[in-house]
């Protein structure tokens, strides 16, 4: 017998059909998820795919003038034509060619993992199988973790190879994105040679709209995005559809959060604090020290002292008019 095999020898046979039969919802059969794409290259064309996506509604909004949207308007279409020192056609060729350098790099990067079906998943999850049981023994005691084993360990075992380890892998690459821009992002504001030479070309654009979300110098996308990109899939050991989810998400968030509005129903608003507003004080000269976390979540700014909220601003400025 495998060494790898005894905890799952003890489940009954139906238990183990089970666990060979059932796939989740998301789960594709098939080696890849477009008929004329490989995944490992869908990883790359995702991103650029949900940037340009995401761009094109805000932009259609931008350029509509419904009046039904002014209320969510972080800032008004003559603010940004008079504010931004950079013009529209000059984002456009910056962001074209941070997307060129980033698929090029990811090309360079990327591997041809096997997905769907060519991936053995029963092998994986006996693999996985002594490693819960044990962890069951321990935090239970060894009657009780091996009654519960034999009666739900198949359900545990489904439910932590499907669901608890893509979702834990998913989060810890957020965590990882999160981490580097952060001080990478700090660093770039906190040294003058950094910010003059590199991150200054971003902040040409002292109010955000969606599509130069990505206006960087070339070197700053590449170190910011592309190197923090390759950096989350390492270290996370994700899978390539893991991946493409994780890229294409972090690109809607980056596009969001320099959308410009505040839209109450936006699902990538609604549940993370780093949103478009909260980005936007960073871009305004009150709030260019704070708020450097992106692109999901606001620990680092809190555990660092860097964060600002709209509150934040009023406090000041009401000290600032008492001071005059």
């Amino acid at each position: 017998m495998n060494s790898t095999e005894p905890a799952l020898a003890l489940l009954s046979k139906s238990q183990v059909n089970y666990i060979t039969a059932a796939k989740p919802l998301y789960y594709v059969a098939r080696p890849s998820l477009s008929d004329w794409l490989p995944d490992h290259l869908l990883s790359l064309a995702a991103p650029v795919i949900a940037y340009w996506a995401a761009s094109l509604f805000f932009h259609l909004l931008d350029i509509s003038n419904w009046k039904a949207l002014d209320p969510y308007r972080i800032h008004d279409s003559e603010e940004v034509k008079s504010r931004n020192l950079a013009s529209r056609w000059d984002v456009l060729k910056a962001v074209v060619l941070q997307h060129i350098v980033q698929t090029a790099v990811g090309f360079w990067w990327i591997e041809d993992k096997p997905s769907g079906d060519l991936v053995d998943h029963v092998a994986s999850m006996a693999r996985k199988a002594p490693a819960l049981l044990s962890i069951l023994r321990t935090v239970l005691g060894d009657h009780q973790g091996m009654s519960l084993w034999l009666t739900y360990g198949h359900e545990m075992l489904y439910f932590v190879y499907w669901w608890a380890i893509p979702t834990a892998k998913l989060l810890f690459g957020m965590f990882i994105i999160d981490t580097w821009e952060y001080f990478l992002h700090r660093a770039m504001h906190m040294n003058t040679f950094l910010y003059k030479t590199l991150h200054s070309v971003h902040h040409r654009l002292y109010v955000p709209y969606a599509y130069g979300a990505l206006y960087n110098h070339p070197l700053e996308g590449f170190l910011l995005d592309s190197v923090g990109a390759v950096l989350a899939e390492t270290i996370a050991c994700m899978t390539t559809r893991e991946t493409i989810l994780l890229f294409a998400v972090s690109t809607l968030k980056t596009v969001d959060d320099h959308c410009g509005y505040r839209f109450p129903w936006d699902p990538l608003q609604m549940f993370c604090e780093n949103n478009a507003d909260y980005h936007d004080i960073h871009h305004q000269v009150i709030g260019i020290k704070n708020n450097f976390a992106q692109p999901f979540f606001v620990h680092w700014d809190v555990l660092l002292g860097t964060r600002m909220t709209r509150e934040d601003i009023e406090i000041r400025r009401r000290l600032a008019r008492r001071t005059e």
